[in-house]
């Protein structure tokens, strides 16, 4: 029996229904989906905002703690030499010469035999195959140590600073430094020293009537520091500027004095311009061109903010701050002074 597709056949008994055109199709429920959640473009940018400032918040805190431990390595580098320096003085029974050289005043070129006091203290810093590669029979700037100087003494450098590498310019023709960068012929690529001797205890030229530890040809043993070794600055950091000629030049690249305020020194930062000092009765004089008098020293100063890492002649290391009082700083570069430091030899007084 064929069945209509309007109507189907009721059982016996029951009426059948018409269905309406309205009823057909007949209707199914609506299919629903489950909500769908995400961020508007609001959102987002608040929370890029809110990530922005806690980065701003603790990347200080980061910087900080990483400088804090490049400030530590420093002060142990410091440790280091003033390990060696015992070590040399215990062997020697006297302190290494701040510089070697026929007569002085030193001056800051590469002329002369000139070596430094760090390079006599490498056997004491474990560098006893370097050592051994120096030809002592000619000066620092020969040559056949061309290759000693370009190699980096990892202990001579301040991690906040890093390793330098140098082409020194050739002197002129008056004796001043050349303002152009022409490397000198056969000098190559030097390597310089962040730390460096204490000569004196003011401003003067590099010579042997120097009062401070490390000195052209000095031998003084620590019981030379009759202000207390404890008192004296030994070695101290410093820039490495304009002409600096390496750490195995006894020059101002590995002496400085107290007499210039730290981070003050003419030529050490690009913020100072190189004022020339010229070695006459008046040692403030500057001269307007951008050249530097060559007996010109200059101070102590660091990578580090607002301090500068000493070395004292009882092994201590601290830091100082660079807004110590100049007077008490130039006492401390004085070995036999015999000048009292107003309020005593506290630890408050100087940092």
């Amino acid at each position: 029996m064929m069945r209509n597709t309007i109507f189907d056949l009721p059982p016996r008994g029951v009426q059948a229904r018409r269905l309406n055109v309205s009823d057909w199709p007949l209707k199914r429920p609506a299919l629903r989906l489950p909500p769908l959640h995400g961020f508007t473009l609001v959102e987002l940018l608040v929370v890029i905002t809110i990530i922005g400032i806690m980065l701003a918040l603790t990347l200080p805190g980061v910087m900080a703690s990483r400088e804090s431990a490049r400030r530590m390595a420093c002060l142990n580098n410091l440790t280091q030499i003033g390990m060696a320096l015992a070590n040399y003085e215990a062997a020697q029974e006297s302190l290494p010469s701040g510089t070697i050289d026929a007569e002085g005043p030193v001056r800051n070129i590469p002329q002369g035999y000139k070596m430094s006091w760090l390079v006599q203290i490498l056997p004491y810093l474990d560098e006893k195959v370097l050592f051994d590669q120096i030809d002592f029979s000619v000066g620092a700037y020969n040559e056949k140590n061309a290759r000693g100087r370009a190699i980096n003494v990892p202990t001579f450098v301040c991690p906040s600073c890093g390793i330098c590498r140098i082409t020194p310019p050739a002197p002129g023709s008056d004796g001043q430094w050349s303002s152009s960068n022409k490397s000198r012929a056969g000098a190559g690529t030097w390597t310089a020293s962040n730390y460096a001797g204490c000569q004196n205890g003011v401003e003067t030229p590099i010579d042997s009537d120097n009062d401070g530890v490390l000195f052209l040809n000095s031998k003084v043993r620590r019981d030379d520091a009759t202000d207390g070794a404890a008192h004296t600055i030994f070695v101290g950091e410093k820039l490495i500027g304009l002409h600096d000629l390496g750490w195995m030049s006894g020059t101002r690249a590995t002496l400085r004095n107290t007499g210039t305020p730290p981070n003050q020194t003419p030529g050490d930062s690009s913020s100072l311009p190189v004022a020339a000092k010229p070695a006459d009765d008046d040692p403030d004089a500057t001269k307007p061109d951008a050249e530097m008098n060559d007996l010109f020293v200059g101070g102590f100063g660091s990578c580090h903010p607002d301090v500068c890492n000493y070395l004292f002649g009882d092994g201590r290391t601290d830091s100082i701050t660079n807004s110590i009082d100049p007077d008490v700083l130039r006492k401390l570069g004085d070995r036999a002074g015999g000048e009292l430091i107003e309020g005593g030899p506290t630890r408050g007084d100087w940092w």
